[in-house]
C-alpha cells in the first residue's frame, strides 16, 4: 500500500542544521534505492509565494501567504510503498528520530496517511467511508 507522510511544524524561519539535512539525505537515498520511497518534496516558507484557495458554499476565496493565523504549516511530504502499516510506522519514526537527534528544538509532526490511487473505483472509495 502507498502511504503519504506529511511533515508540519511552526514556521519559525530557522534553517535546519546541516547534519540533520545530511542524515535525511542518506535516509532518502537508502529508501529510494530499496524502492520504498516513490516521491518527496520540501516546501518553501509561506512568505515565498504561497496562496490558499478555499471553497465555501460554492464560492472561492483566495488568500495570499504568509498565513499569520496558522500555528503549523506543511513543510514537506514523501510518498512510500510499504507491505504493512507497521513498516510505514517504523519508517515515519525513523524519519522523526533524525529530527529529535539533530534538531531537538524543532517541534512538529509527521502524519502518515494511507493512499488510494486515481484508478480506485467508487465502490473502493465508498469502502473507506467509516459511516
Amino acid at each position: 500500500m502507498q502511504y503519504m507522510f506529511l511533515t508540519s511544524g511552526a514556521e519559525t524561519g530557522l534553517v535546519p542544521p546541516q547534519r540533520m539535512i545530511d542524515e535525511i539525505e542518506k535516509l532518502t537515498e537508502e529508501e529510494m534505492a530499496a524502492g520504498r520511497m516513490l516521491a518527496r518534496g520540501g516546501l518553501l516558507p509561506t512568505a515565498m509565494g504561497s496562496a490558499r484557495i478555499e471553497s465555501r458554499r460554492g464560492k472561492l476565496k483566495l488568500t495570499d501567504g504568509p498565513f499569520a493565523e496558522t500555528k503549523e504549516v506543511l513543510g514537506g511530504f514523501a510518498i512510500f510503498e510499504f507491505a504493512t502499516r507497521e513498516e510505514a510506522i517504523a519508517a515515519a519514526e525513523r524519519f522523526m528520530d533524525l529530527h529529535s537527534r539533530y534538531w531537538p528544538e524543532w517541534e512538529g509532526t509527521c502524519e502518515m496517511r494511507p493512499m488510494f490511487g486515481f484508478e480506485a473505483s467508487a465502490g473502493a472509495v465508498a469502502a473507506l467511508d467509516p459511516r
